[in-house]
């Protein structure tokens, strides 16, 4: 089997995770109630690289206490530094060495903070790092992003952005990106985003790639419930990075969820 040809000892494992944001309104799902169940899963499921969705300042401190073995890169999307949501990027510094990193917006001025276009209904920014594994030596690069969840031209203005935007910056070396996309794979950004023959990088969608079979249910978004609705969170993968495994985790406690959307996550050799 092709599997037996991949150095699978030393596969990197990354981690999609949208948290959801702290709403003093989710009453027993409140972000403090939250925190613990939502730092345990970090903990336990041990992804190297993570993108995190809807952090929040507060959020951002509080799994920085709790998770003290990963460090994190990142900026609130609203000023570039530290108000409104960030789309951190959480690293375990044991594994990968942080290289360079740097932030732009999903607007018709990509590189002013807290610029909003096409009818987007908050402001959206890509968070991108570029690592060094420390036991391969190989260099990639990490994007973590979240798409507009009001404007279907934003999205499809920002999956067109986001691809050339990976050409530019990673040019040629291994890439990962990491999101919720607030739409599904038979979406139009979905399409712009994997379409090998359009101007960029193209992605491949990490579920497709795997080599073992996806674990866990397709869909991510259940709003608390666990009556899962829709897929809309993404590891993507391109420029030779290859899947071992690809899962959903439905990890709960008594009947609570670390967050309305279910974290994915894959195994990966660079």
């Amino acid at each position: 089997m092709e599997f037996l040809h991949l150095d699978t000892h030393h596969a990197l494992r990354v981690m999609s995770f949208n948290i959801r944001y702290h709403n003093l309104n989710d009453g027993p799902d409140v972000w403090p109630l939250r925190k613990d169940l939502t730092a345990s899963m970090l903990r336990l499921h041990r992804p190297d690289v993570v993108g995190l969705q809807e952090v929040g300042r507060e959020p951002l401190e509080d799994l920085a206490l709790r998770l003290p073995e990963f460090a994190w890169v990142g900026v609130g999307r609203d000023d570039g530094v530290a108000e409104g949501e960030f789309a951190a990027i959480f690293y375990r510094p044991a594994r990968v060495s942080l290289l360079a990193q740097a932030h732009f917006w999903l607007s018709k001025t990509p590189e002013v903070p807290g610029s909003s276009s096409w009818k987007a209904g908050c402001v959206r920014i890509v968070t991108w790092a570029k690592f060094r594994d420390c036991v391969t030596g190989r260099i990639f690069y990490f994007f973590n992003t979240h798409f507009d969840h009001a404007s279907k031209r934003a999205r499809r203005k920002s999956a067109w952005l986001l691809r050339k935007r990976i050409k530019t910056i990673a040019e040629d070396a291994p890439v990962i990106v990491t999101g919720d996309l607030n739409c599904t794979e038979t979406s139009t950004p979905y399409h712009i985003l994997t379409l090998p023959e359009v101007e960029g990088s193209c992605l491949q969608d990490a579920l497709t790639q795997s080599l073992f079979p996806h674990h866990g249910p397709i869909a991510t978004f259940h709003a608390f419930t666990g009556n899962l609705r829709d897929r809309i969170d993404y590891i993507f993968v391109a420029n030779g990075v290859q899947v071992l495994q690809h899962a959903a985790l439905t990890d709960h406690w008594n009947g609570r969820y670390p967050s309305d959307h279910l974290p994915v996550i894959a195994d990966l050799v660079l």
